[in-house]
C-alpha cells in the first residue's frame, strides 16, 4: 500500500463535549495505515512542500491521486460496535416485545444451535461482516455461538475482509436447552483455549483480531465455569472480557436466585470470579444501583449501551443511565446487539440513544439531561474505542493512530435530508447523523485499507 492523501473536511471527536469540525485538512496516511500528518486550514498549493518536509517522494501519480473532498463530503472516524451477537444476524427483527428469557428460549437458542454446521456458519458470518462493513462499523465486539469451530470461522471471515474485531466463543453450560449448551465447564474451557490459540495463530500480532472471554451471562454459567474463565482472564492479561450485566428485571431476579450469596449484586458476582476489571465490556447496564455504579467506576469497566434492543426485547422500556455513566467517568460506547433489536446500524443506535436519553431525563425529573449530537458521535467512535481497549490505536484522527475512517457523501441519492445552499458543515453533519444511512457511507477504511467502496 502506498501513501494516501486527503484534503477537505474532517469531523472528529476528542471527548463527549468536543466535536471538532476541521476545514481544508491535509491528512496523510502512511503505507502502514497510520495517520502520518494532520494539518487543518492547510492550503492546497502547499501540499507538495509539506510532502517534501515529510520526506515523501513527490511523484506525479501521488499528486494525481490526492483525494480532494467536495462540499458535502467529509471524513469521520470509523464506527465501533461494542456489543454484537454475530449468530443473530439472520434473526434480526424476530421476537420483539418478548421478555428476555422467553426470547432466548423460543427464538435465539434454536437459531444459534444451527451454527454447529460450518457451512451455515460461513454463509451467515460472511453476510454479517459484509453487512456491518457496509454500515461503517470498522470495529465490532462479537459474541459467537458456543461452537468453537464456528467461532473460528467468524474470526477467519473478519480477517479475510479486514474488519477489526473482538470475537468470543460463547460460554454457557447450564440453563439452556440440552441441544444448545456446553457439555460441561471443562469442555467449555477447553474449547475456549482452543479458540484462543486459533486467533493467535491466524493473527499473531493482533493487528485486527483479539479473543474476548465471553460468559454469556451468569445465568448460563456454572460457578465452575465462571471460576475457570476468571483464571483465564488472570493468566491472559491481554484478553478483554464481555458479558451481559443488569440487563432486565427478569434476568436480574433469576441471577439473584442462582447466586444468593451476592445479594443481587452482579458487580460483586463478576468481581468475585475475577471477571470485572478495566478490560470488561458490560452490555446494557439498564438497572444500576449506587453500589453497582460505584463498583464498575472503581474497577474501570466499560459499558456497551444498546438502546434499540433495550426497548424492544427484555421486558420494559429500559433507558440506561448514560448521563450518569458519563458524569462518573465510566467508559461507554454504543452496541447494535444485532438480533436483540430491529437495526444493525450504529446511526440508528445513535438516534435511539437520543430517544432513550430524553426518556431518562423525564424519568429522572430533569437530573439526567438528554444527550446531544456531540455526545452521540463520541459514543459511536472514541467512546466505543475506549470500551474495547483500543483507544490508543483508533477512535479519532490523532497522529500515529491507525486510519479507521468513513468517507461520507451527504449528496448521495437516498433518504437523507436534502442540502440547502446556506447549510454550514455542522448542519450537513447533523443531517447525516439524524437522517443518513449506509448509502451516504461511500468508503470504509480500516488500517488504511479500503474495506468498502
Amino acid at each position: 500500500m502506498s501513501y494516501q492523501i486527503f484534503h477537505g473536511t474532517v469531523i472528529d471527536s476528542l471527548s463527549p463535549q468536543e466535536l471538532i469540525i476541521f476545514d481544508n485538512v491535509l491528512l496523510v496516511v502512511s503505507p502502514e495505515g497510520k495517520i502520518l500528518d494532520f494539518l487543518a486550514d492547510f492550503p492546497k498549493e502547499k501540499i507538495p512542500s509539506e510532502l517534501e518536509r515529510l520526506e515523501i517522494p513527490v511523484s506525479f501519480p501521488l499528486l494525481e491521486n490526492i483525494r480532494y473532498l467536495a462540499r458535502g463530503q467529509f471524513l469521520i472516524p470509523g464506527f465501533v460496535d461494542t456489543h454484537n451477537h454475530a449468530p443473530q444476524w439472520a434473526q434480526r427483527g424476530l421476537g420483539q416485545s418478548m421478555h428476555i428469557l422467553e426470547w432466548l428460549e423460543q427464538v435465539t437458542f434454536p437459531n444459534e444451535a444451527r451454527f454447529s454446521d460450518p457451512a451455515y456458519a460461513r454463509r451467515i458470518y460472511t453476510s454479517c461482516v459484509d453487512g456491518f462493513l457496509k454500515q461503517g462499523i470498522t470495529t465490532a465486539s462479537y459474541y459467537g455461538s458456543l461452537h468453537a469451530d464456528a467461532t473460528k470461522i467468524l474470526a477467519d471471515v473478519c480477517l479475510e475482509k479486514g474488519q477489526r474485531a473482538l470475537i468470543g466463543k460463547c460460554n454457557m453450560d447450564r440453563n439452556a436447552p440440552e441441544y444448545y449448551r456446553d457439555k460441561s465447564a471443562a469442555a467449555s474451557l477447553a474449547d475456549t483455549r482452543d479458540y484462543i490459540a486459533h486467533v493467535r495463530r491466524i493473527d499473531p500480532e493482533g493487528a485486527l483480531l483479539k479473543h474476548v472471554l465471553t460468559p454469556r451471562f451468569a445465568i448460563s454459567c456454572s460457578p465452575e465455569l465462571l471460576e475457570g474463565l476468571g483464571e483465564l482472564a488472570k493468566s491472559n492479561p491481554d484478553l478483554p472480557i464481555q458479558t451481559h450485566f443488569n440487563e432486565a428485571e427478569q434476568e436480574m431476579k433469576f441471577t439473584k436466585e442462582l447466586f444468593p450469596q451476592f445479594e443481587g449484586s452482579e458487580a460483586d458476582l463478576y468481581e468475585h470470579y475475577g471477571l470485572l476489571n478495566e478490560r470488561s465490556i458490560l452490555a446494557h447496564c439498564c438497572h444500576m444501583s449506587e453500589h453497582e455504579l460505584s463498583s464498575i467506576a472503581k474497577l474501570g469497566c466499560g459499558v456497551a449501551h444498546c438502546p434499540i434492543s433495550n426497548m424492544t426485547v427484555g421486558g420494559g422500556f429500559m433507558a440506561a443511565p448514560v448521563r450518569e455513566f458519563l458524569r462518573r467517568g465510566i467508559k461507554v460506547g454504543l452496541g447494535t446487539d444485532s438480533g436483540g433489536g430491529f437495526s444493525s446500524s450504529i446511526l440508528d443506535a445513535m438516534r435511539q440513544a437520543l430517544v432513550a436519553s430524553n426518556a431518562r431525563e423525564v424519568m429522572s425529573g430533569g437530573k439526567d439531561k438528554g444527550l446531544n449530537i456531540s455526545e452521540l458521535f463520541y459514543l459511536a467512535t472514541l467512546g466505543g474505542a475506549k470500551v474495547c481497549g483500543l483507544d490508543s490505536k483508533i477512535g479519532n484522527f490523532e497522529n500515529g493512530k491507525e486510519f479507521d475512517a468513513l468517507l461520507i457523501d451527504a449528496r448521495a441519492p437516498g433518504v437523507m435530508t436534502i442540502l440547502d445552499d446556506e447549510d454550514s458543515t455542522e448542519t450537513i453533519f447533523n443531517k447525516f447523523i439524524m437522517t443518513g444511512d449506509d448509502r451516504n457511507i461511500k468508503e470504509v477504511y480500516i488500517r488504511g485499507r479500503l474495506a468498502k467502496s
